[in-house]
């Protein structure tokens, strides 16, 4: 454990009664309790963050890039780094958070993996990729305007060299009222386990009602082969928290 994991703050933002609740945002606020929130938040997140790296090493190559795009504190990237046997691969971690870069540069640069790791601050959107073997995207695609997703999808296909994989993790809608509102459930009972109140889970809710629209599964398949990917699968799912990948033809 770094000594950046060492000092995490606890996640406390929605402790008090909130009269005006602003949207949510990867403000400093956030960044400063984030490994804490997102632990507490996400059901198998620690599983989905090994997994990712260890499904990334079967796809890269030698002589390109890895991109973690939204990378937040480096969680994924560090988890590529650990895992790539390849040589010559540089990975590049993009967040639009200037708050998350700050930190996620100290935070990477606690570790001494053989893969170099960059971290820019960009949006993603306009972000120019090369070389791609590995594309990740972990839980920032339902940030991202759904109107500008297939556009994204399809810049993320190009970029993509032949055999390469985008890996996408998002949490889902499931299409059906009393599926949705069953898994809804356990995952505010998985919150209320990990000690936060009816209150924290409420306002936080209402915090991102705004900002984090969902897609279903077969939204996302449906958008990834229409762009051009040969095939589509989940890898891991937890409640309706899901990590998939898609490959470009050879």
């Amino acid at each position: 454990m770094s000594e950046f994991e060492k000092n995490v703050s606890a996640d406390s933002i929605y402790q008090k009664p909130q009269e005006n609740i602003d949207d949510f945002s990867f403000n400093r606020q956030v960044v400063d309790v984030f490994p804490d929130m997102i632990e507490r938040s996400v059901p198998g997140y620690a599983n989905i963050i090994d997994g990712i790296g260890r499904l990334a090493s079967k796809f890269a190559v030698s002589n390109s890039h890895i991109y973690d795009l939204g990378c937040s504190l480096g969680a994924v990237s560090l988890s590529v780094a650990k895992h790539n046997q390849q040589l010559d691969v540089k990975i590049i971690g993009v967040d639009n958070s200037s708050a998350m870069v700050e930190r996620c540069q100290r935070h990477v640069s606690s570790y001494n993996y053989a893969t170099p790791i960059e971290i820019q601050e960009a949006d993603i959107l306009n972000l120019e990729i090369e070389s791609a073997s590995v594309i990740i995207m972990n839980f920032t695609l339902q940030f991202i305007t759904p109107k500008l997703r297939d556009a994204l999808m399809a810049k993320l296909y190009e970029a993509l060299i032949p055999g390469g994989v985008l890996i996408l993790s998002e949490k889902i809608k499931l299409g059906h009222a009393s599926m949705d509102s069953a898994i809804i459930d356990l995952h505010h009972d998985f919150k209320r386990e990990n000690g936060y109140s009816d209150l924290e889970i409420s306002q936080k809710r209402t915090a991102l009602e705004n900002v984090m629209i969902l897609d279903e599964y077969s939204v996302h398949e449906k958008r990834l082969l229409k762009t051009g990917f040969d095939a589509v699968s989940i890898w891991y799912q937890q409640f309706n928290f899901v990590s998939f990948f898609a490959i470009k033809g050879a």
